[in-house]
Parts: structure tokens; C-alpha cells; sequence
């Protein structure tokens, strides 16, 4: 795998490029809900089908190094649990923070899954700052 540092600690990988770009042309239903209704216009950048290493994040706030991933029916099943498990850890060792939102949350609760989101990026910002590890 070809990887380019593009911020200290945070792989980006080139061979997974043309495939997140795919992802991004093919949300769905509730990624297109959760960015255009939401994510879009927050203060904060929000990348969308991001890579870090060789992941592919649904959504990624860099300034505070923190990952958004709805969660369709293949995540709770047994290998999707697992796979799941390893990349948040994996991730988690690279400094970022992993949040998960099932679709059913997106269709159920979607105010309520922004307030978190909302509130988790703004609580990271503060705790990088304070400790002094922004970028």
C-alpha cells in the first residue's frame, strides 16, 4: 500500500483514492441525510469518505480528530462486530475518537444524533486545545 503523510500521524492512503471517491458518489440514504441536511453546513470542515491508513471513514472532523461511521445491517453481524472493533482500535492509536450511528438512528432520531455529533466535535476541539494538541 502506498501511503502519504499528509498531517504527522495520519496516513493517507493513495490506493483506496478512487474508491472513496466512488463512496462519495454513491452515498447512502441516511450519509446523504446526515451531510446535506447537517454535516454540510456545520462551522467545522467535515471531509466525507476520508482515508486514514487503509480505512475509509464515512465522515472526518481533522481539527478534532474524530470519525463519524453509520452503521448499516452488516455491522452487527459477527464479522462486521469484529472488523468493527479492530479499526476503532486502530484508530483510536492514531488519536482518533470513533463515533458510530446506526441507519435506523439517522431515520429514528436524527436530531438527537446531531446534537451528539455536534457536541462531541466541540468537546474534542476544546480537549485538543487545552492540552495543546492542535495541528
Amino acid at each position: 500500500m502506498q501511503y502519504k503523510n499528509r498531517k504527522p500521524g495520519i496516513l493517507h492512503n493513495n490506493e483506496l483514492t478512487g474508491y472513496s471517491q466512488k463512496l462519495r458518489k454513491e452515498m447512502t440514504k441516511e450519509e446523504r441525510h446526515l451531510w446535506y441536511d447537517f454535516l454540510k453546513s456545520l462551522p467545522y470542515t467535515i471531509k466525507r469518505q476520508e482515508t486514514i491508513g487503509q480505512y475509509i471513514i464515512d465522515f472526518y472532523c481533522s481539527k478534532a480528530k474524530l470519525a463519524i461511521e453509520l452503521d448499516g445491517s452488516q455491522h452487527y453481524e459477527r464479522t462486521g462486530k469484529s472488523s468493527d472493533e479492530v479499526r476503532d482500535h486502530r484508530l483510536d492509536a492514531l488519536g482518533i475518537k470513533v463515533l458510530r450511528y446506526s441507519n435506523l438512528d439517522i431515520n429514528r432520531n436524527f436530531r438527537g444524533v446531531c446534537e451528539d455529533i455536534l457536541n462531541q466535535i466541540e468537546l474534542r476541539i476544546i480537549d485538543r486545545i487545552s492540552s495543546g494538541g492542535e495541528d
